[in-house]
């Protein structure tokens, strides 16, 4: 997920949709959100809609 997260934030930058100093704040947010109480939740969240997608057939 943290690649995931790294290479859509690089390519947001490149892009322009985002600029270098919000992307800054995204990711020491983040960084700092993972240091909380509320990672384990967030964790947990963040797996269960990675089963579900994994679980869609086409």
């Amino acid at each position: 997920m943290v690649l995931l997260f790294a290479v859509i934030l690089v390519v947001m930058i490149r892009g322009g949709s985002i600029k270098t100093g919000p992307a800054i704040v995204a990711a020491l947010f983040g960084f700092f959100l993972a240091s909380t109480g509320m990672a384990p939740s967030i964790n947990r969240f963040m797996n269960s809609i990675a089963d579900t997608i994994n679980q869609i057939s086409f």
